[in-house]
């Protein structure tokens, strides 16, 4: 492994350790500021909103003028954020926090830029599968050792904690990693025509018949499966009275499970089934476990059904877009992609406010029967315009998107 690729995969790692540290305890610090569960869910869905429109701006930036420069512009955004969270006494100063982080928080898509220019045609899917195994293992780490620093209401230290952490990586950004994109490589690029991004080119991508599918069921699977991610704090707070330190525990399981799928099982599983397959199979699965997860009475049913939800849920996650690159042509990967991931941010604005409004007027099963319910018109969706397309890679356009 390559020392710059090597240091990324370090900063990664150091970044998502410092989020999920604070991640179990915002719905308990926004509630001892009085907040409601709808205002929890907003909290969440605003900093979701501002980094789907801050990250495509930093990533557009780090193309003209580098990918350190926006590196270190974007981790000091990211250490201040968490200041002000861990000083914060308002929900007002709260909310700044979460927005600030969000506009400049493009951390782990910079990190993204960074191994495309530093790895070839052939080791570069192995370098990207590095930053996921990455970002894994900070979410397994960061809930357990964030519930840990916060026992006794102490919302503070993990926030400082997680602004010191960033301070690191901003240290070892300005000390250690050299810039990726030499100054000519940036002026070609800038020459090139860019692909469309407008309403016409969704639509384009929409109206192909094994494309807008798969889109489709990425957005209403991110919708249900955001939701229990985000708001799952919140309904164990409401259904089993539990603090922050068991709630990281459990988030830190749901990250082990996700990690054994995506980082090993997922591999067996499409030996022996198609893609296909594997989402019909995975949407009633966790259409099942998302209702039992509502009608759940006890931490060691909580656990029990984790286990099939977090397990679906990652092997969703990653065989949707495996079945995405294969249906588009080579060199329309990248911008099929990309539409994939700003549906998934769309689910992750949506998702915590629906869940917060939902628990705030319906209860804490509601999240859980609404995810069901997604799921399960997920199921006949897929039977109908998915699992029985003859082949998912049919011949879309000549045109690109």
């Amino acid at each position: 492994m390559s020392k710059p690729l090597a240091l990324i995969l370090g900063y990664v790692f150091i970044d998502v350790l410092g989020f999920s540290l604070i991640l179990p305890l915002l719905p308990f610090y926004a509630e001892s500021l009085n907040a409601s569960p709808a205002t929890v869910g907003l909290l969440l869905g605003a900093n979701a909103l501002t980094q789907l429109i801050g990250a495509p701006l930093i990533g557009r930036l780090s193309d003209r003028y580098g990918r350190r420069p926006m590196l270190i512009v974007s981790i000091a955004g990211t250490v201040v954020s968490f200041v002000m969270l861990g000083l914060a006494k308002s929900l007002p100063v709260l909310f700044a926090s979460r927005i600030l982080d969000g506009f400049l928080g493009g951390n782990i898509s910079l990190a993204q830029a960074y191994i495309t220019d530093v790895t070839d045609e052939k080791s570069r899917a192995k370098g990207l599968g590095l930053i996921g195994a990455a970002f894994g293992f900070g979410f397994i780490f960061g809930p357990a050792i964030g519930g840990t620093l916060s026992a006794g209401g102490n919302y503070a230290l993990p926030s400082l904690a997680a602004a010191a952490l960033s301070a690191v990586n901003l240290l070892g950004v300005l000390l250690f990693l050299p810039e990726s994109l030499p100054t000519e490589q940036r002026a070609a690029r800038e020459q090139m025509s860019r692909p469309e991004i407008s309403l016409r080119a969704l639509w384009q991508a929409l109206s192909r018949p094994c494309v807008g599918p798969l889109l489709s069921f990425g957005l209403f699977y991110g919708l249900a499966f955001t939701m229990f991610q985000t708001i799952f704090a919140l309904f164990v707070k409401e259904r089993l009275d539990l603090g922050v330190q068991p709630t990281s525990y459990i988030l830190a399981y749901v990250g082990l499970l996700i990690v054994a799928v995506q980082g090993g099982a997922i591999g067996l599983l499409v030996k022996r089934f198609s893609d296909k397959q594997l989402i019909m199979g995975g949407s009633i699965v966790l259409s099942l476990s998302l209702a039992a997860w509502a009608a759940t009475s006890s931490i060691w049913l909580l656990l029990i059904v984790l286990a099939p939800l977090a397990l679906s849920g990652g092997v969703l996650g990653v065989v949707g877009n495996s079945a995405l690159t294969k249906s588009v042509y080579p060199q329309e990967v990248g911008g099929t992609l990309g539409l994939s991931s700003a549906f998934a941010s769309l689910a992750r604005v949506i998702s915590p406010i629906m869940g917060g409004f939902l628990i705030d007027h319906l209860g804490p099963a509601a999240p859980g029967i609404a995810g069901a319910a997604i799921m399960g018109s997920m199921i006949v969706f897929v039977w109908r315009r998915i699992l029985f397309v003859p082949d998912l890679s049919c011949p879309p356009p000549a045109k690109s998107l």
